[in-house]
């Protein structure tokens, strides 16, 4: 999407897309080896009651649902971060998510420069329509001078 065809209030889906166990078990071996990510038989025994996929994971998953779907042919060129990440619920080997995003801004910059700044919230939910991450992000896109 180009810049100009965003506007507050709207709200972008995209998705699904499946999580494997694999997934899970590769993201967190390379990036978050911690065990209730990378070991099945003790992640049974753990608080979480099984195998859980790493929230950066979760963010990645994101990540690629809105480049892919939204942010691909745009203007994007950057983000200067996020106001706040949650992970209000596990991601687990199996589950299907879709993702909602919220437009919340939408302006250009006013330092002069041809800079359109987002912000939004990107929610993605489980195939039970828990939420598994919501956050809130600012995206900058190059304008036309």
């Amino acid at each position: 999407m180009k810049f100009a065809e965003f506007h507050v209030g709207q709200v972008l889906e995209a998705g699904p897309v499946q999580v494997t166990e694999e997934e899970v078990l590769s993201f967190a071996r390379a990036w978050d080896p911690q065990w209730f990510h990378t070991d099945p038989a003790a992640a049974e025994e753990g608080p979480f009651q099984g195998l859980i996929a790493s929230g950066w994971h979760t963010c990645a998953i994101a990540m690629r649902l809105i480049a892919d779907n939204v942010l691909a042919g745009s203007e994007s060129f950057a983000s200067p971060g996020l106001k706040y990440v949650k992970w209000p619920k596990p991601v687990r080997p199996g589950d299907v998510l879709r993702l909602e995003a919220e437009v919340l801004a939408v302006r250009a910059s006013r330092s002069g420069k041809a800079l359109g700044i987002l912000d939004w919230r990107w929610m993605l939910f489980n195939q039970h329509g828990l939420m598994v991450l919501d956050l809130e992000a600012t995206s900058l896109f190059k304008l036309p001078s």
